[in-house]
């Protein structure tokens, strides 16, 4: 380890990162494709459209349809395969099957999948090379040009380039061919299936700059200056050796990719490249007063570079950048550009919800702007790498990013989980997320793993920790440990720079005075786990008809309330933070419906209850539970905030006045009998009314109160109020009404204008009201869904985990009293579109939306 790392026992990493990734500066159309914004090799174009798929092996229905051979072949009848365009997720049109596992969401994920695709390369263009860079393919790619076999790359997470020159057909017709199989990829939650992420097409000279091929750090960073060194590695595919000058001009960069002034520039430097190699050129320059990227400032810079031989340009590569400085203490705490930042992060999966695994930018900045308005701050890619669009909005928006590699290593959980590739690929795949995104700003602790069996291992342990720091030496290295003991007395954890812990913070006092882990920093990488369902409130149970309490108490035996972590952060504030379990519901692992056996993984200390949860499995096994999706979220499947939405928010923007009230009080058959009224605020104390008449008023102690709870309140209809204080001053209010009959549907949607290409979405919230525009709770009405103009449905959802109706359906239950419907433009389209939702016995809602 870099010795700089450590300054009076703390962990110090001055850094700029950069956005290195195959894409081009200028925003790029391809046939109305999505206008993508990327950095990196100028000459690059979006290779999503007009691909072929067809889909062999097992089928969504259960059959089994035989693989014919040499489908790689130019000369093969591919004339009734499916049209469409990338990204595309084969599994999440269903069915949902009951007898499939809920653990990978009940879909049919598993099949032999082949995408074809023909395109033509001008004759202006021999001499180049051609690389096909793909964001990620869902599993065990194999790729061949004209017949030719290409190579693979079986970890379905990660992004990798392959190299097409030498099989390219110049002025002719080329043909690529693609093989996936998840047949043999197995997962603890919903995986997809599919080129799931986007695919580039990279045009460049002999001699360029390599793949990921720049990277920017600071090794010293002030208000008055910050020094900026940059490597630059350029590969030479000439048969002769070359010398190449380089040349780096820095400019800022706005929000929307555009540079603006120049700020910098590095001394012009020379490197002499063999023939058929690479070789790298450092440079330093420095930035005066430099403009930090922090999370409510993200400020960024973009680095252009030139090469040129013998005076002439011959590639030009652009790299966004951002300054700040990260420091991590055992004592004090992380600090962000010197101030102390507290972690309020969440663990998320990659599906989109009713989208699946196929990656949108829409959807996955809807995601983030409800996490921000949450007061989260942080982002762990749980539990493998993420899509580049994350990372990109991530530096973007001012999130942190914990940045994950795997979820096991040599010794599986599952049969064919990635323990079958770890000793041929877990180098590569490990250096191809550190290249990929040691350059992002948002990217601030490499994890090299999740509650991996090999967890005690100290010598693996180490050996992954080393691989990360020969790549990037400037940020810290953890594991996310389910067995924090364990690791700690096997030695395993001194490798690691920062000790993340999954739920079990009983023993930290222990820990904190261990002279070999006294100065180790430790986060909460999983936190809480608590579930539930939205709107359903529960008064004798907090389990019933698959469905579980939203009074945010119920939690599996390894988890906890949101509240008892609070406290564990108040009892231990040298902590980081936490990463709750999860921003979002996702598809599979629907605990604590859920048989998946890894779960007793977590109980591997406690045999008692390692017993007790076995023998729940065993029941739901025969039950065949209902449940695709997990209750885990903060916000539902669907992205509407459940009640726990606003008890994070409360706890985690206290200076944010806000109120909020549950539950609902549509209780026609409690009246009389006494319903809990629970209050989440910002406030330090809050006076309940019903109807008028004062309950009472409380007030929250610091460090163990996180919400108000009037437990003795007896059901009437009317209203219930809230008035909240602060500081002895009023704060907020908020209130809940008992509603009259649901008479109509009222649609909103998150934004009016989208542009008219396939991948702009809009999401439009229908909710069922009554004649004063209040949301009638417990509604549950079949909706039908249309599109009058140039738009079209892509899907619908409602965050019920127990929804078997595919997510394409135009037709789809509310579920208590909401649901969603997901729109975008017709391909090419321009004007406005009427989106209309009906229901039997209630008024029509509409809604506007124009494509521009």
């Amino acid at each position: 380890m870099s010795k700089k790392f450590f300054i009076s026992l703390a962990i110090i990493v001055h850094v700029v990162c950069s956005v290195s990734l195959a894409a081009s500066l200028q925003a790029r159309q391809n046939k109305g494709k999505s206008t993508i914004q990327r950095m990196g090799a100028v000459d690059t174009q979006l290779f999503d459209d007009n691909w072929l798929f067809s889909r062999f092996g097992l089928q969504a229905d259960g059959t089994s349809v035989p693989e014919p051979g040499n489908l790689q072949n130019t000369e093969i009848d591919d004339s009734s395969w499916k049209k469409l365009d990338l990204p595309h997720d084969w599994a999440i049109e269903g069915p949902f099957r009951i007898e499939l596992t809920g653990e990978t969401g009940k879909l049919p994920f598993k099949g032999i999948g082949w995408y074809r695709k023909y395109f033509t390369i001008p004759d202006g263009d021999a001499g180049k090379q051609f690389f096909l860079d793909f964001d990620g393919a869902m599993a065990y790619a194999q790729i061949w040009l004209n017949g030719q076999y290409v190579g693979t790359w079986p970890y379905g997470y990660n992004s990798f380039r392959m190299d097409l020159t030498p099989f390219v057909k110049i002025g002719q017709k080329n043909v690529v061919a693609v093989r996936l199989d998840t047949e043999k990829w197995d997962s603890r939650w919903y995986p997809g299936a599919g080129i799931y992420r986007h695919v580039w097409m990279i045009k460049t000279n002999p001699v360029h700059v390599a793949h990921w091929g720049t990277y920017i750090t600071t090794p010293v960073v002030s208000d008055k200056s910050a020094t900026i060194k940059m490597a630059v590695t350029i590969d030479n595919q000439e048969e002769s050796s070359v010398v190449a000058t380089v040349n780096t001009q820095i400019f800022e960069l706005d929000g929307n990719n555009k540079p603006g002034m120049k700020v910098a520039s590095f001394n012009q430097s020379q490197v002499k490249i063999d023939a058929k190699g690479n070789a790298t050129t450092a440079t330093v320059t420095t930035i005066k007063s430099p403009k930090r990227w922090d999370l409510i400032s993200p400020n960024r810079y973009l680095a252009k570079t030139t090469i040129s031989v013998d005076g002439k340009v011959v590639d030009t590569y652009n790299t966004p950048f951002g300054i700040r400085t990260l420091e991590f203490t055992a004592r004090n705490g992380f600090l962000l550009n010197g101030r102390r930042v507290e972690i309020k992060g969440t663990c998320n999966h990659h599906d989109l919800g009713a989208l699946g695994t196929a990656i949108n930018t829409s959807a996955l900045r809807r995601q983030l702007t409800i996490l921000k308005d949450m007061g989260c701050n942080s982002l762990r890619t749980s539990h493998n790498p993420p899509a580049p669009e994350l990372l990109e909005l991530a530096d973007q928006m001012g999130f942190l990013v914990w940045d994950e590699a795997f979820d096991c290593w040599k010794n599986g959980k599952k049969k064919n989980d990635y323990n079958k590739l770890y000793d041929d690929w877990h180098e590569k795949d490990l250096k191809a997320l550190i290249h990929r995104d040691r350059n992002h700003p948002s990217v601030f602790i490499w994890s090299i793993g999740n509650e991996v069996i090999d967890q005690r291992d100290v010598e693996m342990t180490k050996h992954l920790a080393d691989i990360v720091r020969g790549e990037d030496p400037t940020r810290p290295v953890s594991n996310g440990y389910n067995d924090p003991d364990g690791g700690r007395e096997s030695g395993a954890v001194v490798a690691l720079d920062i000790m993340g812990v999954n739920y079990f913070f009983n023993q930290q006092p222990k820990w904190d005075i261990d002279p070999r882990y006294a100065n180790k920093p430790t986060i909460g990488s999983e936190t809480s786990s608590c579930v539930s369902s939205r709107g359903e409130y529960f008064f004798d149970t907090e389990y019933k008809n698959w469905q579980i309490t939203s009074y945010d108490s119920a939690k599996p035996g390894w988890g906890c309330t949101p509240d008892d972590q609070f406290r564990t952060n108040a009892t231990f504030p040298h902590l980081l933070g936490e990463y709750v379990w999860t921003g979002f519901d996702y598809l599979g692992e629907p605990t604590p419906y859920n048989s998946d056996e890894t779960n007793l993984l977590n109980f591997r200390n406690d045999p008692s209850k390692r017993a007790e949860l076995e023998k729940k499995m065993n029941e739901l096994r025969k039950n065949k539970a209902p449940s695709r999706s997990s209750y885990f979220g903060i916000v539902d499947l669907a992205g509407f905030p459940k009640d726990r939405f606003y008890l994070y928010q409360s706890h985690w923007r206290p200076d944010l006045p806000m109120v909020h009230i549950l539950p609902h009080w549509n209780w026609v058959e409690r009246i009389g009998q006494i319903t809990p009224v629970h209050v989440y605020t910002s406030g330090d104390e809050a006076e309940l009314f019903l109807n008028g008449k004062s309950l009472g008023r409380k007030v929250k102690q610091a460090g163990r109160d996180f919400r108000l709870v009037w437990d003795s309140v007896k059901y009437e209809p009317g209203i219930v109020k809230v008035v909240a204080y602060k500081n002895g001053k009023q704060w907020a209010t908020n209130e809940v009404r008992t509603t009259g009959t649901a008479v109509k549907l009222y649609l909103t949607a998150d934004r009016n204008t989208i542009s008219s290409n396939e991948a702009d979405l809009a999401y439009i919230t229908v909710k069922v009201q009554d004649a004063s525009g209040l949301t009638v709770p417990r509604t549950h009405p079949l909706i039908k869904f249309k599109v009058e103009g140039p738009g079209e449905i892509v899907a619908t959802d409602n965050g019920d985990a127990t929804s078997f109706v595919p997510f394409q359906s135009h037709e789809r239950e509310a579920f208590n009293g909401m649901a969603v419907v997901i729109v975008k433009a017709k391909k090419g389209s321009k004007g406005t579109f009427k989106v209309i939702a009906s229901s039997d016995g209630l008024d029509d809602g509409i809604v506007m939306l124009r494509a521009k």
